[in-house]
């Protein structure tokens, strides 16, 4: 299993493909709902909305279920990046060492730093 910079919950910003002028996601910023690490692949809000066709049924409640419904689709990792906290912008993702005391023990912590600004992730 692969290590990954990006976790859920945060804000990401989509760096490839089309504009959204062009009806695609470049551009649009959305925070990551799950992460798919055996296919290398984020879930974000908001972004790669596709059409899903459901078919037609009922609820245990006598409700009609199915139609056309939008759901987002996970997209490639490699395809967003970290969004700064201080300049809202794309950046990339370093790591910062701290020896922290817990219970008595000191451990050492990494922490996530953006690289444009320096801040904390």
């Amino acid at each position: 299993m692969a290590k990954y910079k990006i976790k859920k919950g945060d804000l990401v910003q989509v760096i490839t493909g089309a504009k959204a002028e062009r009806g695609g996601d470049r551009g649009k910023q959305g925070k990551v709902l799950k992460v798919y690490t055996e296919t290398n692949r984020v879930l974000v809000e908001g972004v790669n909305r596709v059409t899903k066709h459901t078919k037609a049924g009922q609820s245990d409640r006598g409700t009609k279920t199915g139609g056309i419904e939008t759901v987002e689709a996970p997209i490639h990792i490699s395809n967003v990046a970290i969004v700064d906290p201080e300049t809202k912008k794309p950046t990339r993702v370093g790591y910062r060492t701290e020896t922290v005391e817990r219970d008595g023990r000191e451990r050492t912590v990494r922490i996530r730093v953006s690289k444009a600004s320096g801040k904390d992730l």
